[in-house]
């Protein structure tokens, strides 16, 4: 239950011209604690995701070209060593295709899409955190509008009077918690579709390194 000596406190701050975050936070009742660990987690998740898919699609313009020289020239040896010093997707998948040069195309190209499902595998790591959030987050709302509304006639029961500050938690926990967890929702929504499709751009420069790989591959050697 909502201490009522804490609701006409928030009337007397808001009459004055102002109320605390904090203290309006906590009129939303015990709802708002998962709520506030649920947005502290999307947080986290979000930037920790964030940091690893750009390190992932930083690649270098010239790592092709130079991949292409080496192996045009016949320097497998060192394509291979230049592939496995850089320290990203692309060149992992080319990678692995330098080490089945000598096999079919359709070997290799398989071996380098393995590789890549690895690849995407690790970068979609932890994103259905944030899809949990984005579908969490508004039914603890909802939850906190029923608690809130059980409260609300519970006071009106228990005491027979209906003036506002008998009424307000009730309608404090349904807002807040309402509001909260749809905000929080609607954050890890955006969140969970922006990574998606950074993952999106990440995974087509692995496919058009592929495929570039495979025509150097049937280019003639000098």
């Amino acid at each position: 239950m909502i201490n009522l000596l804490q609701i006409d406190s928030t009337h007397t701050a808001a009459a004055s011209g102002g109320i605390r975050l904090f203290d309006l936070l906590t009129l939303g009742g015990w709802v708002m604690i998962p709520l506030m660990l649920l947005l502290v987690i999307t947080i986290f998740v979000f930037f920790e995701r964030l940091i690893a898919i750009r390190k992932a699609s930083n690649i270098d313009t010239n790592f092709m070209n130079i991949v292409r020289d080496h192996i045009v020239s016949g320097n497998v040896i060192a394509a291979r060593s230049f592939a496995k010093n850089t320290n990203n997707p692309v060149a992992r998948i080319i990678d692995k295709g330098i080490q089945r040069i000598g096999k079919p195309i359709e070997s290799i190209e398989r071996s380098m899409e393995n590789v890549g499902k690895l690849e995407i595998y690790n970068l979609e790591k932890n994103l259905s955190i944030l899809s949990l959030s984005a579908g969490i987050s508004p039914l603890l709302g909802f939850l906190g509008t029923i608690i809130g509304m059980f409260q609300l006639f519970y006071n009106i029961a228990s005491t027979g009077e209906y003036s506002i500050s008998n009424i307000a938690g009730g309608i404090y926990v349904k807002m807040i918690s309402s509001a909260g967890g749809l905000i929080i929702g609607i954050i890890a929504y955006i969140m969970y579709r922006y990574l998606n499709s950074q993952i999106d751009k990440t995974t087509n420069k692995m496919e058009v390194a592929s495929a570039e790989f495979i025509d150097i591959l049937q280019e003639p050697t000098k």
